[in-house]
């Protein structure tokens, strides 16, 4: 079991920007796929992007053209760079691994599987 360390969430206004971070805790550790999801207490998880280890990325349609996902190797860290937030951005964002040797970011961000490594979560609130 490999436990994730997400950051990077806070509060801005409508149009601003933030940038979430997720390292393994402790531990080298590289998955061959990671991504980003998020989710509200009434709402079920869902992906928001995702990265392969051959550097491919899948984004959810409501953050394609805002949201970029980029990994860099030498840090073994993931990130998340959100752009034009909106409100209905809202939402606790986690950090997830695959350790599926076959995983494609397609996949992962198509929604979560139980085999996931996840991080404890980080709240990202817009207002308007």
């Amino acid at each position: 079991q490999v436990r994730l360390v997400d950051s990077g969430g806070g509060s801005v206004q409508a149009g601003g920007s933030l940038r979430l971070t997720c390292t393994p805790d402790g531990v080298t550790y590289t998955a061959h796929c990671m991504g980003w999801f998020r989710q509200n207490p009434s709402d079920e998880r869902e992906g928001v992007a995702s990265v392969d280890s051959n550097g491919f990325t899948s984004y959810a349609e409501s953050v394609k053209g805002r949201f970029t996902i980029s990994k860099d190797n030498a840090k073994n860290t993931l990130y998340l760079q959100m752009n034009n937030l909106s409100p209905k951005d809202s939402a606790i964002y986690y950090c997830a691994a695959d350790p599926d040797l076959r995983c494609s970011s397609s996949t992962m961000v198509a929604g979560p599987l139980p085999r996931y490594y996840w991080g404890q979560g980080t709240q990202v609130t817009v207002s308007s």
